[in-house]
């Protein structure tokens, strides 16, 4: 069976965001490690955890991109929108794990986390929302 180029596409970064997942165990490992308290830095955590679900959130995506009545434009375009988002939110968690700058960026937020957040919240939603209408236009109807 031939995959469409946004199935792809996005099986792909499901891929690499397991493994930027993976590597970013290795760093919450080594802050383990050395830690007194065995913890590491809690955004060291959480980009370790949300790589790995972002991961498999992603391959969702690629499924309701593949199975989508939609073109593959479409489906792309709204995957790609969810995903740059997925990895925008796990890159603002590696700043704030290396710099160990806070254990809550939303006590004294950056300028401009508002807007971002309201970016995300509508990028998330709504790509994925275009991609399960897609999904239930050519299953279901």
């Amino acid at each position: 069976m031939s995959l469409a180029l946004d199935t792809k596409v996005l099986v792909l970064l499901s891929g690499l965001i397991l493994l930027w997942g993976m590597a970013l165990g290795t760093w919450k490992y080594r802050q383990m490690s050395v830690s007194d308290s065995g913890l590491a830095h809690p955004y060291v955590d959480i980009a370790h955890r949300a790589a790995l679900m972002y991961s498999f959130a992603t391959l969702v995506l690629a499924a309701l991109a593949q199975f989508s009545g939609w073109p593959v434009a479409v489906d792309l375009t709204a995957g790609l929108i969810v995903v740059a988002f997925f990895v925008g939110a796990i890159a603002s968690y590696v700043v704030h794990g290396f710099l160990a700058d806070t254990d809550n960026q939303f006590v004294k937020p950056v300028r401009g986390t508002t807007a971002f957040m309201f970016a995300l919240i509508i990028g998330e939603l709504g790509g994925t929302a275009v991609l399960v209408a897609g999904f239930v236009q050519k299953q279901f109807l």
